[in-house]
């Protein structure tokens, strides 16, 4: 008699999953009609995709947010932006520790998943330290916020502060101005200046703030301290600055004469805005130039951009910056004969190698499969569909006026790469190896090949 093969689920299968009832929860709370300020249902595909979007820290939307939904509704998708963030496990594991509950060994690995950390030591308080940080920078970004939409809005304006200041440290883009986003506040040095900040700082990942954190403490106790930074930190810091810096000067130079975009603009404000751009293209999705505006040459620049991303372990969606680096670091150890990768005088493993040319060619097989099918459904061009695929894939949330124009079938397709991108290239491939084999210890015979 054959036994039974029982299958059991992984870490990476349970995050995958915490995702979708995060998902299908929202979807049936945001379809029904108090949901709605008009007081009547919304299609189910529009609260999916809603829901999807919210959850994926995306941004892009088939229903104006500000006009469509009721308080109860925007709640809903506040709610669904922070358990998106931070994901829910973390939450989960974070009221684990407020009731005092000892975490066991399944809780630690699941959430060391979640946060794809290389150990078990050190769970708890590191979760306890992400959910407060959060909760810290989120507060003091909804407080600075306040001292322009308050005087603006009124009352409303606390609202629509601690709501902006959610959607951008989260790095999802969904906003209550209507479809404009920020373009209203495209000169404005505070709002530009904290909702930058916010982006970025969600972006570089929880790993990397407490680097940073005690680096300062060193300050003036040692000496170069930041000669003390971990080698991911120092990857992450070097590369972000690298790209928001490369981004603003592309944006400033193919954008300079544009009367749509920068032109007719001052110097400083020019350069507000096209360092603006090349921070939300990290996967923000807010946006204070409209995005068909832009001439091909910065479009292209976007697209690279937003499939880059932003940083691990953090509320950014895309390859990541590490993931870049390690590429690039490989690619010019190739070319000088070198057989090992070497970053900052630190040697990188093979197997991180290895899992950054997965990701990265995992993410790029999501999102051709996205633009053939809306090539497949959509009338609209190349660069435009391209622009909207990268978006979904990378959760930028940052569109060419394409998503409120999609139908239903459109709108699945966006709505799963959302998910696939959203739940991770790499993550992807390990929830789909069920029942992985042991490592054959039976190496093939070697033989060389050709390659360029």
């Amino acid at each position: 008699m054959k036994r039974k093969t029982r299958f059991s689920f992984s870490t990476t299968h349970l995050i995958m999953l915490s995702f979708l009832c995060v998902v299908a929860v929202g979807s049936l709370l945001l379809w029904l009609p108090i949901s709605s300020k008009s007081g009547q249902s919304v299609a189910f595909v529009d609260a999916l995709f809603t829901a999807t979007t919210a959850t994926c820290v995306t941004g892009l939307v088939t229903l104006p947010t500000h006009a469509t939904w009721s308080v109860f509704g925007q709640i809903v998708i506040l709610l669904l932006i922070q358990i998106g963030g931070l994901g829910l496990i973390t939450i989960m594991g974070a009221f684990s520790l407020m009731l005092h509950r000892k975490m066991g060994l399944g809780d630690r690995m699941l959430l060391r998943d979640a946060f794809n950390l290389n150990t078990l030591w050190e769970i708890g308080p590191f979760v306890r330290r992400v959910v407060l940080g959060t909760l810290a920078v989120e507060g003091v970004g909804a407080l600075l916020y306040m001292l322009v939409f308050v005087p603006e809005y009124g009352w409303h304006g606390i609202w629509l502060s601690v709501f902006t200041a959610v959607s951008a440290f989260c790095n999802a883009g969904i906003d209550l101005f209507g479809d404009v986003s920020l373009s209203a506040y495209a000169t404005h040095p505070l709002v530009n200046a904290v909702t930058m900040a916010l982006i970025v700082i969600g972006g570089i990942g929880f790993v990397v703030w407490w680097d940073v954190l005690g680096i300062i403490k060193l300050i003036g106790k040692r000496r170069q301290p930041l000669a003390h930074l971990t080698l991911q930190s120092k990857i992450v810091l070097t590369s972000t600055a690298i790209l928001l810096t490369l981004g603003c000067a592309a944006f400033l130079a193919f954008e300079w004469h544009n009367p749509a975009t920068l032109g007719g603009h001052s110097l400083l404000n020019k350069i507000q805005m096209a360092l603006f751009q090349s921070v939300t293209t990290r996967t923000a999705g807010f946006f204070t130039i409209p995005q068909e505006a832009l001439t091909t040459p910065s479009a292209l620049v976007s697209l690279m951009l937003m499939f880059i991303g932003g940083s691990p372990v953090g509320t950014a969606g895309g390859i990541k910056t590490v993931t870049f680096a390690l590429l690039v670091a490989k690619a010019a150890s190739a070319v000088h004969g070198k057989q090992r990768v070497s970053l900052f005088g630190r040697t990188v493993r093979n197997e991180a190698i290895g899992k950054a040319v997965a990701v990265c060619m995992t993410s790029f097989c999501i999102m051709a499969l996205a633009t053939l099918g809306l090539t497949l459904v959509s009338d609209a061009s190349v660069i435009d569909i391209l622009y909207e695929t990268v978006s979904a894939t990378a959760t930028v949330g940052l569109t060419r006026a394409l998503t409120p124009t999609l139908d239903t079938v459109g709108k699945l397709i966006v709505i799963v790469t959302m998910y696939l991108g959203r739940v991770g290239p790499i993550s992807l491939a390990v929830a789909f190896t069920v029942g992985a084999s042991k490592q054959n210890l039976i190496e093939n015979p070697t033989e060389d090949v050709s390659v360029g």
